[in-house]
């Protein structure tokens, strides 16, 4: 067996690790993410590079793409990383910088989908209103507080990650980190979890609640449609199935994985499964990267329309773009 041997932090015990799964299946499989976000958030910078910041909602979708790309390009330090392709001083890299940008990145996006969809709900009991949360200079200011935030919470990982990088200490990441960086990380996980937990509830609520209005609004004008009902329930819903596909089992198992990471009596049976499951579930979050792009063409309307694909299609689909103007402005920018 391809074993790793791990000292706990405090250097009594030895707990092998079995590597084959973190060194060969998951760089593959991240690379093809990282092949996938690349192509996708590439062509979603170049059309959100030909429409105006006009809207809040196009304010928080533009800063998604941007947290997106960031974290694609983390992606290449992990693949290296973890195929034991690069020199040791590169997993240093990956737990001092790149992992701390890759989950500071995650949460900016979390945190923005959440505005998202507060702009839509919004939008539902307000269609005609311009609150001050309404206008783009608010997302702005909103979106730049979000990255602030993130930072100064990530930062002192990085700064509190001062132990001495050796062979075998980068094995681990926790090794790197002396008490005061523990507890902060353990924090920050907190805070964390505090965060997604926190939007995924709230957009549940606020989703219902367009749902709600959406069914109402389509039984009123009689339409009998079945496939239409299909499509506009999937724009309805898509943010909220982004999120539980790719975020909720990471955050289900996260918790007790840091937990094994600071507490040195932790079994080590229990250490390799939670790093099995916590790796496993990050891999899902981490295709959040090719799903957010979903998310841009089901509920903009300006992005689908400067779609290089679409617009031939644009003439062709107008007619029934015109039977459905009331419910498409619920969802829709």
């Amino acid at each position: 067996m391809n074993t790793t041997e791990i000292k706990s932090f405090n250097g009594s015990e030895r707990c092998p690790r079995d590597t084959r799964v973190a060194q060969l299946v998951f760089p593959a499989i991240y690379t093809v993410v990282f092949v996938l976000g690349i192509l996708l958030n590439t062509l979603a910078l170049w059309v959100f590079l030909h429409i105006p910041s006009s809207s809040t909602f196009v304010v928080y979708l533009k800063n998604t793409l941007v947290a997106d790309l960031i974290m694609t390009l983390t992606l290449p330090f992990k693949i290296l990383s973890d195929s034991h392709l690069g020199p040791w001083q590169l997993r240093a890299f990956v737990c001092r910088f790149s992992a701390v940008i890759f989950y500071e990145t995650m949460y900016v996006g979390i945190i923005l989908l959440g505005f998202i969809a507060f702009d839509r709900f919004l939008k539902i009991i307000r269609p005609f209103g311009k609150f001050f949360v309404q206008k783009p200079d608010f997302a702005k200011l909103v979106s730049i507080l979000i990255w602030l935030l993130l930072f100064l919470i990530s930062l002192p990982n990085i700064i509190l990650s001062n132990k001495e990088a050796t062979p075998s200490s980068v094995k681990k990441c926790a090794s790197l980190k002396g008490p005061l960086g523990l507890k902060w990380h353990q924090g920050v996980n907190n805070v964390c979890q505090l965060i997604f937990w926190t939007v995924f509830v709230l957009m549940l609520l606020f989703y219902v609640v367009i749902a709600k209005k959406v069914y109402n609004s389509y039984r009123k004008s009689g339409s009998k449609d079945r496939k239409h009902n299909t499509k506009l329930e999937g724009k309805v819903f898509v943010v909220v199935a982004v999120f539980f596909v790719c975020f909720a089992p990471f955050h289900f198992a996260r918790v007790p994985y840091t937990h094994s990471q600071i507490n040195s009596k932790t079994d080590c049976r229990l250490q390799n499964q939670l790093f099995i499951a916590k790796e496993t579930t990050l891999f899902l979050a981490a295709t959040n990267i090719c799903m957010d792009p979903l998310i841009y063409i089901f509920l903009c309307k300006k992005f689908t329309e400067r779609l290089p694909c679409m617009r031939g299609k644009k003439t062709t689909g107008s007619t029934q773009e015109n039977q459905t103007t009331q419910t498409d402005n619920i969802t829709l920018s």
